[in-house]
C-alpha cells in the first residue's frame, strides 16, 4: 500500500497579512520624512466586473496601509491617445509613486503601447522592458508582483532553492518569465514549460519546485508531481460546478487553479491553495512595489 502525503498548505492570505503590517510601518516612515504619502495611482478602462473588482482592492488596500490610493475609472470608449494623455500627466506628477493600468484593455488599444508609455520608475508591475531587463541581467528593478509574492510562499516552504530543480508551466511576461529569472537568481535549476512542451507530464515530475502559471484549469493532475515537491499554483480560472444553481437561479461557478489540487496535495511536501494562495500576495507586493519605487524616486 502507497502512503499518500499530505501537502503542507501555503496559506497566502495570512503571509500576506504580514507582508501588508511590513509595508504599513516603511510607508508610515516615507509619509515623516518626505511630508507626504507614497502615491499609488489605478487605472481602469471599461466597465468589466472582476476588473472593477480588482482595481477597487488594489486602492482600499493602498489607503490601509497608508498609502495614497486613487483609482480612475474611465470608461470603455476612451481613445489610445486619451489614455497615454492621463499617463503623461501621473508620470509627470511628483506626488505619484506607482502607476498601474489594469488589464485587459479594450481591443481598441494597443496594450504594450500603454505599458510602454509608463515611466519605468513608476511602473509598480513591472511590466515595463526597462525593468524587464534589469531583471534578466540581475539588475536592481521592479519585479512583478506575482512573482515576487511566489517567491517569498517559497520562503516560507523552506524550500532549498540552490541546485533544485524548478520547472515554471507558462511563459507570459507578466508571470513566466520573470518568476523563471528569479529562480535562477536563487541558484536553481530553471525549466520554462508552456501548453506545447512535449512530454509535459514527465517534465513536471523532475520538478522540485513546480510553479503552475499556465491559464488552464486543473491541466496539472496530481500524477505529475514528484513527491515532496513545492507547488505554486498561479492561476486563477473559474469553472461551472456541474449541476449546480446559486441562489439567483444562474450556473453556479467556484474558483480553481492550473494545477488539480486534491491530487496534487496527496504528493506534494507543501502548496498553495487557490484562492487564498498567491492571490492575496500579489497585491500585498503591488503595496511593497510602491514604497520600493517611492524611496528609489526620494532618493534621486
Amino acid at each position: 500500500m502507497v502512503r499518500r502525503m499530505t501537502a503542507r498548505i501555503l496559506d497566502g492570505k495570512k503571509l500576506a497579512e504580514t507582508v501588508r503590517a511590513e509595508v504599513k510601518v516603511r510607508a508610515a516612515a516615507f509619509a515623516a520624512e518626505r511630508g507626504r504619502p507614497a502615491g499609488l495611482e489605478v487605472v481602469l478602462v471599461g466597465s468589466d466586473p472582476a476588473s472593477q473588482v480588482y482595481t477597487r482592492n488594489k486602492e482600499k488596500a493602498a489607503l490601509e496601509v497608508g498609502i495614497r490610493g486613487k483609482l480612475h475609472t474611465l470608461p470603455a470608449e476612451t481613445t489610445e491617445q486619451e489614455l497615454l494623455a492621463l499617463l503623461d500627466r501621473l508620470n509627470a506628477d511628483d506626488a505619484v509613486d506607482g502607476i498601474l493600468v489594469q488589464l485587459p484593455l479594450p481591443g481598441h488599444i494597443d496594450e504594450q503601447k500603454v505599458l510602454d508609455a509608463i515611466t519605468p520608475a513608476k511602473d509598480v508591475d513591472g511590466f515595463h522592458p526597462v525593468n524587464a531587463g534589469l531583471l534578466a541581467s540581475g539588475r536592481p528593478s521592479l519585479v512583478p508582483c506575482t512573482p515576487r509574492g511566489s517567491m517569498r510562499l517559497l520562503a516560507l516552504a523552506e524550500a532549498p532553492l540552490s541546485g533544485a530543480r524548478a520547472v515554471v508551466v507558462g511563459r507570459s511576461n507578466i508571470v513566466g518569465k520573470p518568476m523563471a529569472q528569479l529562480l535562477l537568481a536563487e541558484n536553481a535549476t530553471v525549466t520554462i514549460a508552456h501548453s506545447r512542451t512535449k512530454d509535459l507530464a514527465a517534465l513536471c515530475r523532475e520538478a522540485d519546485v513546480l510553479v503552475a502559471a499556465v491559464g488552464r484549469p486543473e491541466m496539472i493532475r496530481g500524477d505529475w508531481v514528484k513527491p515532496g515537491a513545492v507547488v505554486v499554483d498561479v492561476g486563477i480560472n473559474r469553472v461551472d460546478v456541474p449541476g449546480e444553481k446559486n441562489a439567483a437561479g444562474q450556473q453556479k461557478t467556484r474558483l480553481v487553479g492550473d494545477v488539480a489540487y486534491a491530487e496534487a496535495a496527496e504528493r506534494a511536501g507543501a502548496i498553495t491553495p487557490v484562492p487564498g494562495g498567491v492571490g492575496p500576495m500579489t497585491i500585498a507586493y503591488l503595496l511593497d512595489n510602491t514604497l520600493i519605487a517611492a524611496e528609489r524616486r526620494a532618493r534621486g
